[in-house]
């Protein structure tokens, strides 16, 4: 397999594709006191092509599936498919992530059920994790302030919103900064993730200068190169150029083929295909807790972005509450009763 040099994965991660075939996907998740979920997921296509390749979230004939049209005010045609199952848990939806065939398939995935019994009130957690790619890549947080994080996880109807809005000057320039920012992290990301893979294939065989401690010392420098070659990164790291000034002329010339081993296992670690999609939530109760945002419906929701858990875990949740009315009346059954006891005894000292 020819392998990729650190720039050549660097631009694969920062470009987002999209493809013409990927319909547009929202996943709903009903969520039921018992633990129970009713899911329905709703895609949109320009054209009457959904095949399973392309499709975000896994779905089989099991579900109740349902095709309709959509005419917009341009005669422009909107294709919909609509599939809808009831789960009784958790574990059942987690088990079609596991036999996913789509076009997130190699993305793991796993949706979380918590119960929790407080007297007065029940309270529930759902929530659905997405695993990170990368092991030793750095939190997008060490990057960008509050105010561009929140720019970064909204949906993009918001974010839109904001760019056409009177403040749209203030947007584009806030939207540049991410740029740049999300680019450092992935360049950083991406070197720490090379040294420590490179570290351990030579493990035992290199001096003490090769080791993850000695390597991430130099880690800045190396984020520098990325940005110092730039465009010729590629061919001067072919030639060992790079690696030369990465780890020094006889480092480099007895280690290359480690060196590149290390970026072929970083290249695995990025390359695994992704299709955006958004999920929505819909608590049982009164909602007291959420990462996530309103939209139009008054329904929790979230955009699900391979960037969001490039380095680490994405997790889309949601808490709320019930009233347990039985609790009510039993406590107010006892604090009858204590009263009245109390009357009776404080009745009778009166009385002697």
């Amino acid at each position: 397999m020819k392998s990729k040099t650190i720039k050549s994965v660097m631009i694969a991660v920062s470009l987002i594709v999209f493809s013409c075939d990927e319909p547009e996907t929202t996943v709903t998740n009903i969520v039921h006191s018992d633990g129970s979920v009713s899911r329905k997921i709703e895609m949109k296509n320009h054209k009457n092509n959904f095949k399973i390749s392309d499709l975000q979230v896994p779905f089989d004939s099991t579900w109740t599936i349902k095709d309709t049209i959509e005419i917009g005010e341009k005669k422009d045609t909107t294709f919909i498919k609509t599939a809808e199952k009831q789960f009784k848990n958790v574990g059942e939806i987690n088990k079609s992530y596991l036999s996913d065939k789509g076009a997130n398939k190699e993305i793991k995935r796993k949706a979380i059920f918590i119960k929790k019994f407080k007297w007065f009130n029940t309270e529930y957690r759902f929530s659905e994790l997405i695993d990170k790619k990368m092991s030793n890549g750095y939190p997008i947080k060490d990057f960008l302030n509050q105010e561009e994080l929140n720019y970064f996880y909204s949906p993009g109807s918001v974010n839109n919103e904001k760019l056409n809005g009177k403040d749209s000057l203030k947007y584009k320039a806030l939207v540049d900064t991410i740029k740049k920012k999300t680019d450092d992290w992935t360049g950083k990301s991406l070197i720490s993730e090379w040294i420590y893979d490179f570290s351990r294939l030579v493990k035992g065989t290199a001096a003490n200068d090769l080791t993850e401690a000695s390597l991430k010392k130099n880690e800045n420098e190396f984020v520098k190169l990325l940005k110092k070659y730039d465009n010729k990164f590629d061919s001067l790291w072919k030639a060992g150029v790079i690696l030369k000034e990465m780890i020094g002329i006889d480092n480099a010339v007895k280690f290359k083929t480690e060196a590149d081993s290390a970026i072929a296992i970083v290249t695995k670690y990025l390359t695994a295909d992704f299709k955006d999609y958004s999920v929505r939530i819909i608590m049982p109760g009164k909602v007291i807790g959420t990462n996530g945002f309103i939209d139009k419906t008054e329904t929790l929701l979230w955009p699900v972005k391979s960037d969001y858990f490039f380095t680490e875990p994405y997790e889309m949740w949601a808490e709320s509450k019930t009233p347990n009315k039985w609790t009510w009346i039993v406590t107010g059954i006892f604090v009858i009763f204590v009263i009245t006891g109390l009357a009776i005894r404080f009745l009778r000292k009166k009385q002697n």
